[in-house]
């Protein structure tokens, strides 16, 4: 059993990287909007719409790949995902213009909706039964990992491109840095497509298409014989009766009896990305440079955030079957809350003062004079402060320098914001960021269980697009302390919520939960 082990161990670790490629591909984007913006001369819309475009056809993806995927096979579907997530790389890498680089990024997402459904699905029929749930975590593990990875190359190649190695030089990372970010994505979709070679078809899928030989050869090694055995009479029972089931339909979970279960559902997939997560882990370096301590301190603080996202992502897959979902979520939204309400107020009690030695320091000689009419003028909000200095040096000076200027200028305690962000991922992380995924698996009864997690599933990444799209423009029109408000307000209504009406579902059968919370 020790050998069938370790084989279902090494091709559940192989297809999991797609996971390890989705959180890549989400999130190497944040080191990229510092640069594009000023190259092609960006609005914050087209800003939001470089990080969310990939988040639209991602969504799409979703709600093909499954019917794709038993017509052509989960493996089939695997590959030409990391195809797409290789020529999505090098795309971006060599986008020409703005449109070129979304077009590019859009073809990455669905690259992303694909593994983000597939994945799992294939581990899951491949897995036997006593290994299923850990085998299947690997994908959200790696996932997590790929988030950190991206920023932490980001970082690597910020500094590589500043030093004086040679190498460096002659690979253009000073020049291209935001390329070579994008294009490093390449390597491990490469090493995924190659490696998916050593992966079987996925057994259930196989007796779907009448292979059965190969299926029943599969379940051998990955199970051993007598579980091969039980577990194939299983597969073709359960087939059997899905033919003779009726198949649920869309309108079906409006039914009055899924009233309330519907309502759950879609506040928590709301409620997971209207309290600002992704604007976070798509745009971090952006946020830590507004507390002034510099592009190379934002992104080296940026690895920070996926290292907490990594840490309580396996402190809520250990206490979520000990602890329970509801107590998670609430502890979880609480310290979202507090952690939103902190960074509001310590953007809110920045102020933002120009004199003559910060100039001097930035060595903006060529824009000296504009900004001679600021020098000793203080500010109490960063959109006012914002304002004046595009007003007086134009947008693309002000973009170009930004970083700096906010740096030689703001009074804050850049130590508070640090600790409201990694407070806030760690609240999420250990919460409503997996605990909402293992709700929807428990709170629709069987019969419509699949098109009801599609469909809240489907409005959580539509919520996750809006969050993307418009977190540059509200930082600009509404300015960071309102912004970070606003998310803690949503997350204290979250959890009003969350305290009267989401049930515990820890230790209770689908079928008990169904009895339960359906009328």
């Amino acid at each position: 059993m020790k050998e069938n082990r370790a084989y279902i161990i090494l091709i559940s670790l192989i297809v999991a990287l797609g996971g390890f490629l989705m959180g890549f591909d989400a999130s190497v984007i944040s080191g990229v909007v510092k640069f594009i913006e000023p190259e092609f001369n960006l609005s914050k819309i087209e800003l939001g719409w470089a990080v969310s475009s990939l988040t639209l056809t991602a969504t799409l993806a979703m709600m093909i790949a499954g019917p794709l995927s038993d017509k052509y096979g989960r493996k089939r579907l695997l590959s030409v995902a990391a195809i797409l997530y290789a020529i999505s790389a090098i795309a971006s890498a060599m986008a020409p213009s703005f449109v070129f680089l979304v077009v590019a990024r859009m073809l990455g997402g669905f690259g992303v909706g694909a593994s983000l459904i597939i994945a799992p699905m294939y581990i899951a029929e491949t897995a036997p039964a006593k290994l299923r749930g850990t085998m299947v975590s690997f994908n959200q593990l790696n996932i997590v990992i790929g988030i950190s990875a991206a920023f932490f190359t980001n970082y690597l190649i910020l500094k590589w491109g500043q030093s004086d190695a040679s190498w460096a030089h002659s690979l253009k990372l000073d020049q291209h840095n935001w390329r070579w970010m994008l294009g490093l994505e390449a390597l491990p979709a490469l090493i995924y497509f190659i490696a998916l070679f050593a992966v079987p078809r996925s057994p259930r899928w196989l007796v779907m298409k009448g292979k059965e030989t190969e299926a029943f050869k599969t379940m051998i090694r990955a199970a051993g014989e007598e579980a091969a055995k039980k577990d194939f009479i299983e597969i073709k029972e359960s087939l059997q009766a899905s033919k003779e089931k009726k198949k649920a339909r869309l309108r079906d979970i409006f039914s009055p009896a899924l009233r309330t279960v519907l309502t759950i559902g879609i506040v928590l997939a709301i409620l997971q990305q209207i309290t600002g997560i992704n604007s976070v882990f798509f745009y971090a370096p952006m946020i830590f440079e507004q507390s002034g301590i510099g592009t190379d301190a934002a992104f080296s603080q940026a690895i920070y955030v996926g290292l907490i996202n990594l840490v309580f992502t396996l402190v809520a897959i250990a206490l979520i079957d000990k602890f329970g979902r509801k107590p998670l979520l609430t502890i979880g939204m609480i310290g979202i809350t507090l952690s939103m309400f902190l960074l509001s107020y310590g953007f809110g009690s920045a102020t933002y003062t120009l004199n003559e030695e910060a100039i001097a320091q930035l060595q903006m000689e060529p824009h000296q004079e504009a900004l001679d009419g600021m020098l000793g003028k203080t500010f109490d909000n960063d959109t006012d402060f914002k304002s004046a200095l595009v007003s007086a040096m134009g947008q693309d000076n002000f973009i170009e320098n930004k970083g700096e200027l906010l740096k030689a200028s703001i009074e804050l305690n850049a130590s508070l914001i640090l600790l409201g962000i990694l407070a806030f991922v760690a609240s999420f992380a250990v919460s409503i960021g997996p605990v909402m995924w293992v709700m929807f698996s428990e709170l629709f009864p069987n019969a419509v269980r699949a098109i009801a997690i599609s469909f809240v599933g489907f409005i959580n990444s539509v919520i996750s697009f809006g969050v993307q799209l418009i977190f540059p423009w509200e930082l600009e029109v509404l300015g960071s302390s309102v912004t970070f408000l606003i998310y803690g307000m949503f997350a204290a209504a979250g959890l009003i919520f969350i305290l009267i009406k989401v049930p515990e579902t820890k230790g209770k059968s689908l079928e008990e939960l169904e009895q339960i919370l359906t009328k």
